[in-house]
């Protein structure tokens, strides 16, 4: 009898997931209850910290849930979850890989009593950017007047028995106030999970407290069966191919120089390979990996001189320090290969590829806009394009003096194009100092993506009333004038009479002119009441003062007429972009004029 041919059935990594959320609404503190629980406990194969991320190994996840599988009937098959536990959804950015987001699923952590802030919203719209599914972990459920908050799962906790009848009613109240109708005016369904009867269509939250630990077996089990469910394909590992990264971050080790902290997604990292490492120039760096480094057991930590332990090969998912020649132009949110050197080629065409799919279009005019990370800069990119701003250029860093001397040169163009939006960097001093010499260029600096939008395209508006104002401003507007009986008080040089404004509005610089066309002058100087003003409106009496050719008696007497001449192209601004601004009697004095330059022209299109 022939045997039966041994299935290869491929393994499951560990999905990736990625917590992020509002500044004070207790992301690390989560985090730290999930760690210390684990490491207290001194589980067998408890949690491995990994850099920049956390394993949490299936088994633990069993142990912690306890119960709770049985209840739904859950058989996990992945080897554990692995937590970015890198602060700010800035991280989560930086973290890419072909196709969108490196994390496979997020956990959106909001206070359950504060709700949504403007980093949730911002995260919120990064998720929605990267199509990443998520589940909410509603935290600080202990501090809900009345709420009877210990470790273990909230499920349990969440009946009478436990709670008084009014804790759960603030806690519904709350629940969805400050969650689940935000939620719902940003597009997304949303319900308690245990009440959720299709999780693909309706966003998961899971109460919990980070101080207490309660919920944080639902949230595990919420996690690790979602990722199961959905991203099987997703997570399938290849064990033999090379590893597939990104870097988080870039740091400088004391006795090891400049190395990486990456995220390796597929494949196996091993040392001695080679780092390929895909740069934003369109350049790749080929170095020689000298050592793959994971920490110590937390407990052994606590000593910076032998903080982390060489190992001789990582398999995905797993955060890891790489050191490595060369590392001094690497930036967080590049993508990384680490392999044999016949697969050198293969593995640049891969990383090009990559940072060109993450490039961002440029247009032939706008802004200038820096970020610390390639996937921030992309964030940043993406909200900006859709508050309608069109970008000039586009770069990881610092703010430098090249970059304030660039957006000057805008300035003549277009002053609303002389802006550098920086997102999570700084303005390096050489650039503070050729700031100085440019007071028309503008900086915005912050570390979240909404603010900048929000008080960048506050400032636009702004600015384009002002200028759409001082253009008004600068036009000049028609009025009719009579001389008023018995107040002529000086004949030339200059002029000086009495007049009243008949219509529209007479100011300071007008040049005046006859009923005939004939030139006489500007008004130097108005009078109201004994006291200089600038300008005088419909209705009142002034006496004004004209310089120019201007003789009174004999080129105008009282009673006699006299026009504001306003430039034909003025005329067509006023008419055609500004009829609205103008007040009623300054309308009926524009077209008055228009049908005066008619006659006096002789052209019947004159003005329009």
């Amino acid at each position: 009898m022939a045997k039966k041919k041994k299935q290869n059935i491929p393994k499951l990594r560990c999905p990736i997931i990625s917590v992020l959320g509002h500044v004070d609404h207790g992301k690390t503190s989560l985090l730290d209850k999930i760690r210390e629980t684990r490491v207290a406990k001194r589980e067998a194969g408890g949690m491995t910290q990994h850099i920049g991320a956390s394993e949490i190994p299936i088994d633990v996840i069993k142990k912690v849930c306890g119960d709770l599988l049985k209840m739904l009937k859950a058989d996990l098959k992945i080897p554990g979850i692995l937590m970015i536990d890198t602060p700010g959804h800035e991280a989560f950015t930086s973290l890419r890989r072909r196709g969108g987001a490196l994390a496979d699923l997020a956990i959106l952590v909001v206070d359950i009593n504060e709700g949504f802030m403007p980093q949730t919203y911002e995260a919120l719209n990064i998720l929605k950017q990267t199509k990443t599914p998520f589940v909410v972990a509603a935290n600080k459920i202990d501090l809900i007047p009345g709420w009877n908050s210990k470790e273990g799962p909230f499920i349990l906790n969440f009946n009478e028995k436990v709670q008084h009848p009014n804790a759960l009613t603030e806690f519904e109240i709350r629940l969805y106030e400050n969650i689940i109708k935000p939620l719902n005016e940003q597009g997304f369904e949303a319900d308690l999970y245990s009440r959720v009867k299709d999780v693909a269509r309706t966003v998961s939250i899971i109460p919990v407290s980070a101080k207490t630990g309660e919920g944080i077996p639902d949230l595990l089990m919420m996690v690790a069966g979602l990722a199961q469910k959905f991203l099987e394909e997703r997570l399938k590992l290849n064990v033999e191919g090379y590893a597939k990264g990104t870097i988080l971050e870039v740091k400088e080790e004391k006795g090891l120089g400049k190395t990486i902290d990456a995220i390796i997604y597929d494949g196996i990292a091993r040392r001695g390979d080679y780092l390929v490492v895909g740069l934003p120039d369109n350049k790749v760096l080929v170095t020689r990996v000298k050592a793959l480094l994971k920490p110590k057991p937390l407990d052994e930590m606590r000593d910076p001189r032998d903080k982390f332990k060489p190992v001789n090969e990582v398999v995905a998912a797993a955060g890891v320090k790489i050191a490595a020649p060369d590392l001094d132009n690497v930036i967080a949110g590049c993508p990384i290969r680490i392999v044999p050197k016949d697969k050198i080629e293969e593995a640049k065409e891969e990383v090009i590829k990559e940072v060109e799919e993450a490039k961002i279009e440029v247009d032939d005019e706008g802004i200038i806009i820096k970020a610390d990370t390639l996937g921030s800069l992309e964030a940043l990119a993406n909200e900006l394009r859709k508050a309608g701003v069109k970008i000039k250029k586009a770069e990881v860093g610092d703010i430098s003096k090249k970059d304030i001397i660039e957006a000057a040169s805008y300035l003549s163009d277009n002053p609303l194009n002389a802006v550098i939006i920086g997102f999570n960097v700084k303005l390096l001093p050489d650039a503070e100092k050729e700031l100085e010499k440019y007071k028309g260029v503008k900086i915005f600096l912050n570390n979240i993506i909404y603010k900048l939008v929000e008080d960048f395209t506050e400032w636009i508006e702004k600015e384009k009333e002002r200028m759409e104002r001082e253009k008004f401003e600068k036009l000049i507007k028609p009025a009719t004038l009579r001389i008023l009986p018995d107040c002529i008080f000086r004949q030339k040089n200059p002029a000086i009479c009495g007049v009243e404004v008949i219509e529209g509005t007479l100011r300071v610089g007008a040049p005046l002119m006859r009923e005939d066309g004939m030139e006489l002058g500007y008004v130097k100087e108005i009078k109201y009441r004994g006291e200089n003003v600038k300008e005088a409106k419909v209705g009142q009496e002034v006496s004004i003062s004209i310089d120019g050719r201007c003789t009174l008696k004999r080129h105008v007497d009282e009673r006699d007429y006299l026009y504001v001449k306003v430039p034909e192209e003025h005329v067509r601004k006023l008419y055609h972009e500004y009829i609205n601004k103008l007040r009623p009697d300054e309308k009926e004095a524009l077209l008055n004029y228009i049908e005066l330059m008619k006659k006096i022209t002789g052209n019947i299109f004159w003005g329009r």
